[in-house]
This record gives C-alpha cells, sequence and structure tokens, in this order.
C-alpha cells in the first residue's frame, strides 16, 4: 500500500466559497440531514469558521508523526482532518505545528484527538477543531495512510471531500455534490429569511409551520380562556 497519496481531486476554489457562505447547520439540513461530524468536535474559538477540500490523515493515539507529514503535503487552502481513534488525553497539535499551516495558507485543522497552546492558536487566526484540549506531549513513532478514505466523527470521509465548520460544528459535503448542495442550500436560506420576515411582522409558530391539523391529530388539549 502506498502511505502517502499527493494526488486527490478538489472542487474548484470558486465551489468552496460559495459553498462557505452557508452555515454548517443549513448545508446540513439542506443535503438531507447527512454530513454532520460528531457533536463533539468544537472549535476552540467560537469565532472560527473555514471551507475547504480534505487532506485526510490517520494518526496513532499520542501520536502525531502523520499529522506533521500531512501538513508537509497538502495544499494551500486544505484543511488537514486528522483521525487519532478519538484519543483525547493528548496534545497532538499547537502553535508550532499552528504556524507551519498558516505559513502554507492551509484553511484550518479538524481532530478527533486532542490540542494545545490553544491561547496561541487563536491568535493566530488559524480555525482549530478538536475533540477535546489537553497538554500532555506526544510521540513520533508511527506510520500511517494519508488522502485515503477515515472514518471521523461517524461519517466516512474522503479526500477532497469539502469540510465546512463554524461555531456549531462540522459538515462534509461530497466533492462531486457540491454545486447540488450549493443550490439547496440557497433555497433553504432564502426560505428561511422569508419566514423569519413574517414572524417579525407579527405571524405566530402554529399558522406559519401549518401545525393546526398536526397538533389536532395528535390530540393537543389547550386550556381555553
Amino acid at each position: 500500500m502506498i502511505h502517502v497519496k499527493t494526488t486527490i481531486d478538489r472542487p474548484s476554489a470558486d465551489a468552496v466559497s460559495r459553498l462557505a457562505k452557508f452555515s454548517s447547520a443549513t448545508i446540513h439540513e439542506a443535503q438531507g440531514r447527512k454530513g454532520a461530524l460528531s457533536s463533539r468536535i468544537k472549535p476552540i474559538d467560537r469565532a472560527m469558521s473555514f471551507c475547504g477540500p480534505a487532506t485526510t490523515v490517520r494518526c496513532a493515539p499520542r501520536d502525531n508523526l502523520m499529522l506533521q507529514v500531512a501538513i508537509h503535503y497538502a495544499q494551500p487552502g486544505d484543511v488537514i482532518l486528522a483521525s487519532a481513534g478519538e484519543y483525547e488525553e493528548a496534545g497532538t497539535f499547537g502553535d508550532v505545528l499552528g504556524n507551519a499551516m498558516k505559513a502554507k495558507g492551509l484553511a484550518g485543522l479538524v481532530t478527533d484527538s486532542g490540542v494545545r497552546d490553544t491561547q496561541d492558536l487563536i491568535e493566530l487566526g488559524l480555525p482549530v477543531f478538536s475533540g477535546s484540549v489537553s497538554i500532555k506531549g506526544t510521540v513520533k513513532e508511527t506510520i500511517g495512510p494519508i488522502n485515503h478514505p477515515v472514518v471521523f466523527g461517524d461519517e466516512i470521509i474522503y479526500p477532497g471531500d469539502v469540510l465546512r465548520g463554524d461555531a456549531d460544528g462540522v459538515v462534509v459535503v461530497r466533492k462531486d455534490e457540491i454545486e447540488e448542495v450549493i443550490r439547496l442550500s440557497q433555497e433553504r436560506d432564502d426560505a428561511e429569511r422569508e419566514l423569519i420576515g413574517l414572524y417579525k411582522a407579527g405571524g405566530t409558530t402554529i399558522d406559519l409551520c401549518n401545525l393546526t391539523d398536526v397538533l389536532k391529530a395528535k390530540g393537543l388539549l389547550v386550556e381555553q380562556p
């Protein structure tokens, strides 16, 4: 097996930019309530946000050797997705590697393990999403695959799939579905904006969400004034 695949298919930068206009939740709902990574994975700062194609890497727990190799081979705009067995008690990534990623123009890091130096990373401005924060050190011992499919956060991620992360979490979009997901996300965004306008104009949840017949069928009883 070739450990490191250096050639992957990525969607266009324009398509990634257009997808980035929508929130992770909107994308998740628009594409049929799929693609949401485990809710354990959160940004180290709620202001962090990213969108980019995945460079995938599988690391051994408490070992960041292949993470460093992945940073070397990733292309500007990529998001490093590092699967490490959901091992929380290790700081597999910190400010030194964060600066290496920032210098290469990488879009962000997503890991199911731990990170550290979080204040420095926040000041650096590199989006970092992780399963935990841990100061415990790591080793550099075990080789593993880069740009192979990985199971991460209850989803299968393929190299080049697009990851969108924000304050609420991370969602994955298949690279060959990105245009359709952009269209569906825009439709959902437009519908929600219209609904918000109707609420501001005095509309009610039961009327605007067509709940009258649903609640009647379920036998909801409401005290009358």
